[in-house]
């Protein structure tokens, strides 16, 4: 099958692209409403935490709200933590939580990420809440509309007769009926409006909780040296993978050549007749190491990627993968070899991990440069739940990691699961 660069390449019979986008989307506007969900509750939280800011912040003009400034800023640290853990969850930035406060009421008002929390706090108590309510109000008023006939008809007489529906004279059960109308125009409005509220309403949080300069550089040499000492460990893996492969394969075949040939040799001396049987299995034993050194040498490196390229490396995993897999990749420039070799890897854990586990029926691999990111997508319409404690999911964080990329999974039970991994384009 043709493989080429800057093109969708497909490896399924099965066309349903139309369906996939209308599922897709549906899937974005339930995603919007959840985290419209979680933001409506540490919105609340939030109000909780202002007025609790407040309260104290009167004592303290009263001269008798100091010893309640600690406690006070332990429960906005917490709540701002919680909205960060939020926040970390929905997208491929993490917000890395601070710190404790400083104690006292000057050091913590002097401190940047304390003022960030308190402005994020009264943005957040106000607008975030407003925009979750505004944006749940949709959905809630189209499932009231389409079911208002049924429930207006369940209705007593005498109070079905006064029965009214907004600026909307509900007298008969055709009024009733024509409420229905207003339901495919909210849920419009849902579909066009949730995703755009759900990342206004991210937007303060994003902007407003980051962790400083100074406490983003710490964080960041601390994250450095974990990823080194993964790598490192990584490497120890693969170095004793390669080297019990070669032990106990390959070592193996070869000293049964050996043997082989030693009896051969000895038949000679006796009787040339007999050495045709030790020859022909010695032979056999050297093809079967030579296929198992050739084995262990493309888990190292794929000659694919240094004879062809990335695209049609991953248009061979999706030729030989049993469940159906479309290749969509547009990379107008190859990459660093170490970066493609951890996308094959990865994506080849990813789809072999779909046909052993997913049940899934379609699969989708999407790669895009990004300015100077590589961008890796791996999508199955599976049952989900995918674990991430697996040694091979484990393996692909490890991989990317080392690169200082990214790995995100997001296997829901029921699916769909998705895999997103980022990587610097060169090395």
């Amino acid at each position: 099958m043709a493989a080429g660069k800057g093109r969708a390449l497909r490896h399924s019979p099965l066309r349903r692209p139309r369906r996939w986008d209308l599922s897709a989307r549906g899937r974005a506007v339930l995603d919007a409403l959840e985290h419209l969900v979680g933001g409506m509750g540490t919105g609340v939280l939030a109000l909780v935490a202002l007025l609790s800011v407040a309260v104290t912040a009167l004592a303290c003009l009263a001269g008798v709200g100091l010893p309640l400034v600690p406690a006070t800023l332990r429960g906005l640290r917490a709540v701002a933590n919680r909205e960060r853990a939020r926040l970390s969850h929905w997208g491929t930035e993490e917000i890395i939580a601070p710190p404790p406060p400083p104690a006292g009421l000057r050091a913590s008002l002097a401190d940047p990420t304390v003022r960030r929390e308190l402005a994020w706090v009264v943005t957040h108590a106000s607008a975030g809440l407003l925009l979750s309510l505004v944006a749940l109000t949709f959905p809630v008023h189209a499932v009231q509309d389409a079911t208002f006939a049924l429930w207006w008809w369940l209705l007593p007489p005498e109070e079905a007769a006064t029965a009214a529906y907004g600026l909307w004279e509900v007298s008969d059960t055709p009024s009733a009926l024509a409420v229905a109308a207003l339901a495919p125009i909210e849920i419009a409005l849902t579909v066009v409006l949730a995703s755009r509220m759900a990342r206004l309403q991210a937007w303060f949080g994003r902007r407003l909780l980051r962790p400083g300069p100074g406490v983003d550089l710490s964080m960041r040499v601390a994250q450095l040296t974990a990823t080194r000492a993964a790598v490192l460990d990584a490497h120890a893996a693969e170095l004793r993978r390669i080297e019990r492969s070669l032990h106990d394969g390959t070592q193996n075949r070869l000293v049964a050549v050996t043997v082989l040939l030693g009896a051969a040799l000895r038949a000679l001396e006796r009787d040339p007749a007999t050495a045709k049987a030790p020859l022909e299995r010695a032979q056999s034993a050297a093809e079967q190491a030579l296929a198992e050194l050739r084995g262990v040498v493309r888990t190292i490196l794929p000659p694919i990627l240094t004879d062809k390229s990335l695209v049609d490396a991953l248009a061979g995993l999706a030729a030989a993968c049993p469940v159906p897999c479309r290749i969509d990749a547009d990379l107008p420039v190859r990459a660093a070899a170490s970066v493609e070799a951890t996308a094959y890897f990865a994506v080849a854990e990813a789809l072999t991990n779909i046909a052993k586990h997913s049940r899934a029926r379609n699969a989708v691999v999407s790669v895009r440069r990004l300015d100077d990111r590589l961008c890796l997508q791996v999508v199955d319409d599976g049952r989900g739940g995918a674990d991430e404690s697996g040694s091979g999911l484990v393996g692909i964080r490890q991989r990317v990691e080392a690169h200082d990329g990214s790995f995100v999974l997001n296997s829901p039970p029921g699916g769909p699961t998705v895999l997103d991994v980022t990587l610097p384009y060169g090395m």
